[in-house]
């Protein structure tokens, strides 16, 4: 039956329902700037009425009401929607940090524009400039001196373009090695997160704020890695990434990053548990990654691989050339090689024993016409990025269609002809696959002709087939070349754009600076300019800068390369965040705190606890006659 107190009680139920709701008001107006916080919705029912269903039920008429009561407060949200702003946020991250580090590598570029007086190429322009004056007037030492000066200014300039790159470079290592330890932090705040939540679910209430701060730190997370969420089983939230569990409940894997010394000390990261390493596309660190190890150090190559040729291709004449003093086979530009084994022999394995060699440049030994038909037949194999290339040959072809087949190849060997006609062979900056370089640079490390063309009539290997090649996984490599060691050079130091000088020797004496060709071992004429014109003519010459015919292809490709990088960063950023700025707001219309609403709900329920507070005083009216009125 029900209890003659009845009325209090149900009237005690309405002033809690209604002063929670009011509560719940109050910490919504209060949150509505709080960042990743969601609006709170109460729910009030009847509470369980008189009688239920059963045999032992009294007759009366029923069910008799007791009341309402909060049954939940749960926070609004759409699942579906956090999903899809957690995979835009990867997106938005990635190129909101690639954006902005090309930017500033395109400012490098901006000072080295053509119209620019302080831009390598202005600089490279001087400097071939002032070759053609001394082959005018090879006499005088003002314009060896002139020479010299200019020489030091552009290897100045390259040294500037390189630190200015390095420096970039090793700023988005650093950027890595702070996410990564931010990506660790947030998985173990997760972690944390989920037992609290776990266990205030357990005994039946909605953890809505700590759920608020979970779904935050995932919404960052994602920002800076690819991750995706799973909470079918409230009792276990996960997050992945790249197809591996980052976390499953209270359980959270971290990252550690190792130093790799053949990757120039630069770290990469693995799982602590399993050592694995692990490489991220997508968000700001997958950003960074690519910025580090592809499109920062691709350009440190084209400097490297222009500073290279440049220098190599000046010294081949130089040092056949004669200085005002009657000396020769002084280089213009001091060259170091990685090596110091006359054979280029290196030991790559660390055993103590040479087993490899390591040569950047080989000279064939005879004379070729470009437009030549040597008559043969047969497939030369170059090494490639990460297998051996083939490249066929046929009786019509003339030489320049070999020569140019090569270079279109895709090997990491480029060919052309030298000043003499000699066919050169030049090892070119090895490829990043993965984020990874696994071979060194400038190394010619396989060529292998089956038919004639590199044995007899180029004059370059000993041999045919394979028992002829050169391949660099030997010591003494160069016992299978036709020339001696003027006719090879070996691999440079790693970067030679950050170290390569004016040789110290020629500015000390500027009269060693070779402007003419002598004659029969014989010094030139004081005012024999040949060799000086030579250099010269090097400014437009097919000298093979990489897949580049000429250091004009290489500084137009750099300027222009650098601009479509930033074109297509600045609009793949100002399309992300546009969408995101759409999702956001679609989020906001959906879980945000509207204040017209709120109040809405302010004075409904003040309006709810005063009925219920009228109700309470009327019972109590009606007791007070019972009990105090009635005079029995």
């Amino acid at each position: 039956m029900t209890s003659t107190f009845m009325g209090l009680e149900i009237g005690r139920r309405g002033l809690h329902a209604h002063q929670q709701g009011l509560t719940v008001t109050g910490h919504n107006l209060d949150n509505i700037n709080t960042e990743g916080y969601s609006r709170q919705r109460m729910e009030i029912v009847p509470f369980e009425p008189i009688y239920l269903p059963g045999l032992n039920r009294a007759l009366t008429p029923g069910q008799i009401g007791q009341g309402a009561v909060v049954e939940r407060i749960e926070r609004i949200r759409d699942e579906l929607l956090d999903k899809r702003i957690i995979a835009q946020s990867s997106s938005e991250g990635y190129w909101t940090v690639r954006d902005r580090y090309v930017r500033e590598m395109g400012q490098f570029y901006l000072e080295n524009a053509d119209n620019s007086l302080n831009s390598v190429r202005a600089k490279m322009d001087k400097f071939w400039d002032g070759w053609e004056e001394l082959s005018q007037f090879a006499a005088d030492t003002e314009f060896r001196t002139t020479v010299l000066q200019r020489g030091k200014t552009l290897i100045d300039g390259i040294h500037n373009h390189f630190n200015n790159l390095k420096r970039l470079q090793t700023q988005a290592d650093e950027d890595i090695q702070i996410n990564v330890e931010r990506v660790n932090e947030m998985t173990r705040q997760i972690a944390l997160l989920n037992k609290d939540i776990t266990r205030i679910k357990a005994i039946g209430d909605n953890p809505n704020d700590l759920m608020d701060r979970r779904d935050l730190l995932v919404d960052e997370l994602s920002s800076i890695i690819d991750v995706t969420v799973n909470h079918l089983d409230d009792d276990e939230f996960m997050v992945h990434t790249s197809g591996h569990v980052l976390v499953q409940g209270q359980k959270a894997r971290q990252f550690d990053m190792s130093k790799d010394v053949d990757e120039e000390g630069y770290a990469h990261i693995f799982w602590r548990d399993t050592k694995e390493q692990i490489i991220f596309t997508k968000g700001s660190l997958g950003a960074l990654l690519e910025l580090r190890d592809i499109t920062i150090e691709d350009e440190i190559q084209n400097l490297d691989n222009m500073t290279m040729n440049f220098t190599d291709l000046v010294n081949e004449i130089h040092s056949a050339a004669y200085g005002a003093n009657g000396t020769t086979g002084n280089d213009f530009f001091s060259e170091y090689p990685f090596v110091t084994n006359v054979n280029g022999n290196y030991d790559r394995s660390g055993d103590g024993v040479f087993d490899s060699s390591y040569i950047y440049r080989i000279n064939g030994q005879n004379v070729l016409e470009s437009q030549a038909q040597p008559g043969f037949e047969g497939v030369i194999t170059l090494s490639g990025a990460d297998r051996d290339i083939n490249i066929p040959y046929y009786p019509t072809d003339t030489v320049m269609d070999i020569i140019t087949r090569i270079n279109n190849s895709g090997a990491e060997v480029v060919a052309r002809l030298d000043r003499d006609g000699r066919l050169s062979l030049k090892g070119t900056p090895a490829e990043t696959i993965e984020g990874r370089r696994e071979n060194p640079d400038f190394v010619i490390r396989h060529v292998e002709d089956s038919g004639h063309f590199l044995v007899g009539y180029a004059g370059l290997l000993q041999g045919s087939g394979a028992e002829g090649a050169f391949t660099w996984d030997r010591a003494d490599a160069v016992t299978s070349l036709r020339g001696g060691a003027e006719d090879y050079a070996l691999a440079p130091v790693a970067h030679p754009s950050g170290w390569i000088e004016v040789n110290p020797a020629l500015l000390k004496d500027p009269t060693s600076v070779a402007a003419g060709f002598g004659v029969n071992g014989r010094p030139a004429n004081p005012g024999n300019g040949d060799a000086a014109a030579q250099i010269a003519l090097i400014r437009n010459s097919p000298v093979m800068v990489g897949k580049l015919a000429t250091f004009d292809d290489y500084f137009a490709n750099s300027t222009g390369h650098i601009g479509l990088l930033g074109e297509q960063s600045g609009k793949a950023k100002e399309t992300e965040n546009r969408i995101m700025y759409f999702l956001t707001n679609w989020r906001r219309s959906v879980s945000g705190v509207s204040i017209d609403e709120e109040i809405t709900n302010m004075i409904r329920y003040q309006q709810g606890y005063n009925a219920a507070a009228r109700f309470i005083t009327t019972v109590n009216s009606l007791y007070d006659t019972i009990i105090n009125r009635m005079g029995v």
